[in-house]
């Protein structure tokens, strides 16, 4: 075996040499040579966008999951069955003491319906405790206003009402309102059809204090207020929620700290991580990525078809390199390896070139954002979010594409 790998050496360096003086030929100036470039340029070019547009999707999706994340907190904790459970039910005391576990929010949530005047929205009225705004950031969010949830008065408590952009157009109000909102609330066990207002709904008013502006699934849903308000309308106990809402000391324990929690509670509760909470949101997100890549794979496959006439051109005015060749012992398939190396060498070269103009391309807008969104936006430039896997990803796909052309043109030749 030893001397058939050293009789191997030298014929593939002399492939590799011979391939690359056909790419690199300064003697040589002929319409091939400009066609092998422009098979290089459109892989390049191709190469480029793949990593580029990958680069902004993952920064719009990082960006995105980055607003839902002030809704939804690093874990959950929900009842497996039923609507709610009262925190004396639980070990609430080991939730709060748990290592990883930096605060705990008490949540009730259930849909509302909010009228002013002629105005109505339907929503999902989040009730928090006084801890949820500054673990949540949400008090760091506001579009205008002040987070005001609950003011104590002498002889009755005034509840207030953050509310997202699009609700609040809805209403026609703003933070500056002094009209009280009605909220109300199907009772349980009851339906709407069938009874009158008072029978159907718990009532009550709040005042809105101030809106957010984040993201428009959010802003046309979410209208958060304090939580003894959900709990007076729903006739809850002073300690019944509907989760508890949980923020980590750090976010990269969230699987570790969910198998603690899930020991702690058992079976009758269900610890849930942000993607658990919005699984469908994530499902499609990773689907439209995927998709996303599929489609500039197939840009990329139609810039390597150039490569099938630059090689066909190539080995019709190498006939009498390969006639010489062949006389000089050359088997056929070393011949073929000629030109399969050189349309290996037009792809690396390409592909490399693409992934530096990539990188230049998202380095520059990450640090100078040059390519505006528009007006209205959350941030004023496309985000940018590059991942090692994407460049490993463009790789591969392109030297594969490359390669499965290079061969099916090198085989079909007459050599």
């Amino acid at each position: 075996m030893a001397p058939q790998q050293a009789s191997n050496t030298p014929t593939s360096r002399l492939t590799l040499f011979m391939a690359f003086r056909y790419l690199f030929s300064r003697k040589e100036k002929t319409v091939i040579n400009l066609i092998s470039w422009i098979s290089l340029a459109g892989i390049s070019v191709s190469t480029t966008a793949l990593i580029v547009v990958m680069s902004v999707y993952n920064g719009i999706g990082m960006l995105t999951q980055s607003l839902f994340n002030v809704f939804d907190p690093e874990l959950i904790i929900e009842p497996t069955q039923g609507k709610t459970f009262r925190t004396s039910q639980i070990n609430y005391d080991a939730i709060i003491d748990n290592k990883y576990v930096a605060n705990v929010s008490e949540i009730v949530e259930e849909n509302a319906w909010l009228t002013l005047r002629q105005a109505e929205s339907i929503v999902l009225l989040r009730g928090v405790d006084e801890d949820y705004g500054h673990a949540s950031g949400l008090d760091t969010l506001l579009y205008d206003g002040n987070y005001l949830l609950k003011q104590t008065g002498n002889e009755a408590d005034v509840y207030f009402m953050l509310m997202g952009y699009n609700i609040m157009a809805r209403l026609g109000v703003n933070s500056l309102t002094n009209s009280p909102i009605a909220v109300h609330i199907p009772k349980r066990g009851t339906s709407a059809i069938g009874f009158s207002m008072d029978e159907a709904f718990s009532s009550g008013y709040a005042y809105p204090s101030g809106s957010f502006l984040i993201q428009e699934e959010i802003d046309n849903l979410y209208v958060v207020t304090h939580i003894d308000f959900v709990r007076k309308l729903m006739n809850y106990e002073s300690d019944e929620v509907t989760a508890l809402a949980l923020s980590l000391h750090d976010a990269s324990k969230v699987e570790p700290a969910k198998k603690a929690l899930a020991e702690t509670l058992g079976e009758d509760f269900t610890v849930k991580d942000r993607f658990q909470q919005k699984p469908l949101y994530y499902k499609v997100f990773h689907s439209e990525r995927l998709g996303v890549f599929l489609i500039l794979s197939l840009i990329v496959l139609i810039s390597t078809l150039n490569l099938i006439a630059s090689l066909s051109l190539l080995i019709i005015n190498k006939r009498r390199d390969i006639a010489t060749l062949s006389a000089l012992g050359m088997q056929r398939s070393q011949i073929r390896q000629v030109f399969f190396t050189q349309g290996q060498l037009i792809a690396l070269v390409g592909v490399v070139a693409g992934m530096l103009i990539g990188l230049a391309t998202c380095l520059i807008q990450q640090h100078f954002g040059i390519i505006k969104i528009g007006a209205n936006a959350i941030i004023d430039h496309f985000p940018i979010a590059m991942r090692v896997v994407d460049f490993a990803a463009t790789f591969f796909v392109v030297m594969l594409l490359s390669s499965l052309v290079v061969h099916f043109t090198v085989r079909r030749a007459k050599i």
